[in-house]
């Protein structure tokens, strides 16, 4: 990589080596949903250096999300959100190739809008689309790291292909139409930024191969007590 390249990503190094940024740089992840996780890890992802970032969410910005969503303006009420996120990516690091898709994941377009990256990041909002995506994954043979909020509460693990993953945690698939408990307690910035950001830290290990992964784990954060558990799945 070149002098300019190093120079951007100086207050990286020491935690990465220069060999990290590069395999950073050469790394390609899929980022299925773009609203209070998925905005925030698409920030955290292109700051740390992904060269490569797939966007996809089928939404537009309602009022609604501008307590919680990075990508989300008073300007963008109404703008798609995978559009919102390119944009800002290319604010940020022209460099980065990134590309965003406006639709809606489902069983039907789900590998194929997954299947060039290395690894996938689980934003997603209802179970069954959880499920639908370890599927796909398992057919791409990439690892997910996936994250979920509810109120102030939030969780983050890892799942390899042929770990249990999602059965771990729901139990047997989810009827369709699930939905996670954050549409009773709703979601706050603060913990829809904490959790993206342990999605960002677990996605750039993975790709490292570095660090304590949360691997057949959960780490659970509830912030009202500043309780932080890590719990073994298997």
């Amino acid at each position: 990589m070149n002098k300019s390249f190093h120079a951007r990503y100086d207050r990286n190094f020491d935690t990465f080596s220069r060999q990290d940024q590069d395999r950073l740089a050469g790394s390609s992840v899929a980022i299925a949903g773009l609203g209070g996780l998925g905005g925030g890890v698409c920030e955290m992802l292109a700051r740390a250096g992904i060269g490569r970032l797939i966007l996809i969410d089928g939404d537009s910005f309602d009022i609604t999300n501008l307590n919680r969503q990075i990508l989300c303006r008073e300007d963008l009420i109404g703008f798609p959100k995978a559009k919102a996120a390119y944009e800002r990516v290319k604010l940020i690091n022209s460099d980065i190739k990134a590309e965003y898709e406006i639709e809606y994941l489902d069983e039907n377009n789900l590998y194929d809008r997954i299947r060039q990256a290395d690894l996938v990041m689980d934003c997603l909002d209802t179970i069954d689309m959880r499920f639908m995506l370890q599927d796909a994954a398992k057919k791409a043979d990439i690892p997910i790291v996936s994250g979920a909020i509810a109120g102030v509460t939030g969780q983050v693990f890892v799942i390899f292909p042929g770990d249990k993953g999602y059965e771990l945690i729901y139990g047997t698939r989810a009827s369709a139409g699930s939905r996670g408990i954050e549409t009773r307690t709703g979601n706050i910035s603060y913990c829809a930024l904490f959790v993206a950001a342990l999605q960002a830290s677990e996605c750039v290990k993975v790709l490292l191969q570095r660090g304590n992964i949360l691997r057949n784990r959960i780490l659970v954060a509830e912030l009202w007590t500043n309780t932080f558990e890590i719990m073994d799945l298997v």
